[in-house]
Order: structure tokens, then C-alpha cells, then sequence
């Protein structure tokens, strides 16, 4: 583990049960998703900003595992600006692209909708163990254990993926057939990569089998995996961040429910 992976759980969130983090950043986004405007949007980032830090992750952890979003956000607004539906003052036309004052005011609800909504799943996650996720999941949730324990045994090979692309690279350059034709190589790497990929989930899901992971009857689990007070607590300042968030846009009339009638 990481210094970085160790300061981020540290936080008073990061001790937080990874269900209400799962909750909480649906809470958030729903409300967010059911409008477009700008006022809503821009009220529910301000507040998460304010919850990110008691996650307890440095500047540096977050700028460096949120960078796509900040990159995408800026590039979905460009793209309504662009090409989104046309009101109002025209102030660019040539061929397709069309910006208007109405196409500008979408791109710039657009840009701060995809914040809100994205930013407290990158921030949240970042603290989640997968193991604690697993558990929340089969004992409060009550999903399926073994489709639990499947998820949670394929999320741990992830990461050997990277490993075993890294051998393939390494052992092909032995052979000197790693020099030239990018493409090919890439295609073979690729192909290499899924049969080791096929052969070690069948000899893990053999060895989980073995151990009883598919056996009938109920399941007991290591750690015990609560939802108290703090759980709640999180819960419910997700739902007043979306609470202030509506009702800010609805009094200055900005609210615009994209699945009623004027959408």
C-alpha cells in the first residue's frame, strides 16, 4: 500500500461504510441528473467541496485521480456549445456549428452537472477497500455472496494485468519480435493477455470452488460489516446537498426538469 492510499483513510470518511458511500453519491446524483441548469448544479458542487475535505486525501491524490474529469467536463461543454439546440442570440454559425445564447447556457449546465455528479464518486471511492465493499454489499445489501465474491476475486486480478502486460512485453523483446510492427504486436499482446486472463479465472474459480465459495446454505464472513450512526449521518448530508441544490434552483427559477414537458 501506498503512502498516498494511506493518508486517503485517514479521514473521517474514509472509515465510513462503502454501502453509504454507494448511497450517498446516489442521492447526489439523481436530483442532478432529472434537471439541467446551471444554478442546481453549481449549488451541489460548492457543498461537495466542502465534504471532500473530510475524505482525507491530499491535494496532490486528488488532483492526480480526478484529472479526467476536470478534462472531460470542459470538453462535454465544448461539444453542446457547439452542436446543442439553438436559442436565442446567434453568435457563431458555419456548416453544422451553430452557437447560440441558448446552446452556451446548456454547455455551461452541462459542464457543472458533470462535476457534481462525477467528482463524489472519484473522491468516495477513493477510500473504498474492495474487501469492505464486498461485505457491505452481501450483508447489508443482501446481493448474492457468490456474485459477490466472483466480483470481488475478479477486481483483485485487475491489477495483474498490468503485471503480466508488462512480462509479455519484456519476454517478446527477448525473442526480438518486439522491434517493429506496432500494430501486430499489440493485436498478439492482446490475444496473449486474454488466453493467460481465460486460464487463470478458471484454475481461481477451481480453487474457490474447492473452498466451499459455491456451497449451499448460509454463509458466514470474517468481518462483520455495520451500519450505524456515521453511515446515516453521511446519508444524510448527501441528501441535503440535494435538497439546497433543487430548492436553490427552483426559487431562482433556473430549474428545468428534462424529462417533463419542456424538455
Amino acid at each position: 500500500m501506498t503512502l498516498l492510499e494511506n493518508r486517503a483513510r485517514t479521514g473521517v470518511v474514509a472509515q465510513i461504510n462503502p454501502v453509504a458511500k454507494l448511497g450517498v453519491s446516489a442521492l447526489i446524483a439523481i436530483p442532478l441528473i432529472l434537471t439541467l441548469d446551471v444554478v442546481s448544479a453549481a449549488v451541489a458542487l460548492v457543498l461537495e467541496c466542502v465534504l471532500f475535505f473530510f475524505a482525507g486525501i491530499g491535494w496532490r491524490e486528488f488532483w492526480v485521480r480526478t484529472w479526467p474529469v476536470w478534462l472531460a467536463a470542459p470538453l462535454t461543454g465544448v461539444t453542446i456549445a457547439l452542436y446543442g439546440e439553438t436559442s436565442g442570440e446567434i453568435y457563431l454559425e458555419w456548416f453544422v456549428v451553430r452557437v447560440s445564447e441558448g446552446s452556451l447556457a446548456l454547455a455551461l449546465a452541462t459542464m457543472f452537472r458533470v462535476l457534481a455528479i462525477a467528482l463524489p464518486s472519484v473522491v468516495l471511492f477513493l477510500t473504498v477497500d474492495p474487501t469492505d465493499l464486498a461485505d457491505g454489499l452481501a450483508q447489508i445489501l443482501r446481493l448474492p455472496a457468490r456474485f459477490v465474491l466472483g466480483a470481488l476475486a475478479g477486481l483483485r486480478m485487475v491489477g495483474l494485468f498490468l503485471d503480466d502486460w508488462r512480462a509479455l512485453e519484456l519476454a517478446r523483446r527477448a525473442r526480438g519480435v518486439a522491434d517493429r510492427g506496432r500494430i501486430k504486436r499489440f493485436l498478439g499482446m492482446v490475444f496473449a493477455l486474454l488466453v493467460l486472463s481465460i486460464r487463470r479465472g478458471a484454475k481461481l474459480a477451481t480453487a474457490m470452488e474447492a473452498r466451499g465459495f459455491g456451497a449451499p446454505g448460509q454463509r458466514t464472513w470474517a468481518r462483520e460489516s455495520t451500519f450505524g450512526a456515521r453511515e446515516w449521518m453521511l446519508l444524510l448530508i448527501g441528501a441535503l446537498i440535494s435538497a439546497i441544490a433543487v430548492t436553490a434552483a427552483v426559487i431562482t427559477g433556473s430549474w428545468n426538469f428534462i424529462l417533463g414537458p419542456s424538455s
